[in-house]
């Protein structure tokens, strides 16, 4: 990934992680890595353990933010979520996957965004 692209990601990242806060959730972690992938960010919201995907795109030429959460990439934050689970061993009553899709200048929140079948 070039430094132009890393460093829209972080600005999206920083953007994103305010607007949750501004909504009440608590910023538990940022970009837990480990070697099935990377969470951008877990959160607490209430009770509820909340696994934060967060893709920025400068347009929706090619489709926007939430276009890129896909099947596979949705697998893939599952699976660094169990392994976020089972190395961090956080307590929560329930837990969820958001996005947070920025288009431009566009930031949506979309609670609940997708659930796995453990």
């Amino acid at each position: 990934m070039g430094t132009d692209r890393r460093a829209s990601g972080a600005r999206g990242e920083d953007r994103a992680t305010a607007a949750l806060c501004a909504r009440g959730y608590r910023i538990v972690e940022r970009n837990f890595r480990c070697k099935q992938g990377e969470l951008d960010a877990v959160a607490l919201d209430g009770d509820t353990l909340v696994f934060i995907e967060v893709r920025t795109r400068a347009d929706a030429r090619f489709g926007g933010g939430l276009a890129a959460v896909g099947v596979g990439k949705q697998r893939q934050v599952a699976r660094v979520a169990a392994v976020y689970l089972a190395t961090r061993r956080p307590r929560f009553q329930a837990c969820r996957f958001d996005v947070v899709a920025i288009t431009g200048s566009e930031l949506v929140i979309i609670r609940d965004a997708f659930r796995i079948t453990w």
